[in-house]
């Protein structure tokens, strides 16, 4: 493959792919009989672990590092430890953002779900008085996504009142 098809197959750029063999990350099979740099099936799996591991937070330096280090492992299970002690850890940080999204989640479906009631509001009724609502139960809670309007409001309307 050349330059242009190993991007296209990958869902990177030109540029990209240049970078990588800019980077060392990425080294061509051969050349063609017009010099044009040639790739094997291996810079494809090559190029999209590149981007996993982009995806995984890791810098193109770290990434580079990565390889350096694999390069210089004195054997195999130096090497293989190395990547597992990365992946541990990047295994960890996603699990503590997959958290994060899951409660990010729940909040996002609570807040549609307590302002679902919003459309059978009064139409007429002003947006300052929906710091209170009598359409929800009087110990519910409004989730933060929503509450953190009526709080800047609040704040706004009370200035305004000069309380």
């Amino acid at each position: 493959m050349q330059v242009g098809e190993l991007a296209k197959a990958a869902g990177r750029t030109v540029r990209a792919i240049h970078l990588y063999e800019e980077l060392g990350l990425l080294r061509p099979h051969g050349r063609s009989k017009g010099k044009y740099r040639l790739f094997d099936r291996e810079a494809l799996v090559r190029v999209r672990w590149i981007g996993k591991l982009q995806e995984l937070g890791l810098t193109l330096g770290q990434i580079q590092g990565i390889v350096r280090e694999w390069e210089q492992a004195p054997s195999a299970p130096g090497a293989m430890k190395l990547m597992r002690s990365t992946y541990r850890a990047k295994l960890a940080e996603t699990r503590v953002q997959i958290a994060r999204l899951r409660a990010l989640e729940a909040e996002l479906a609570a807040s549609l779900n307590y302002l679902e009631t919003c459309d059978t509001c009064d139409p007429a009724r002003l947006l300052g008085a929906c710091s209170c609502c009598e359409l929800h139960e009087e110990e519910q809670q409004a989730p933060e996504l929503v509450a953190g309007f009526h709080a800047g409001h609040r704040a706004e309307h009370e200035e305004a009142r000069g309380t």
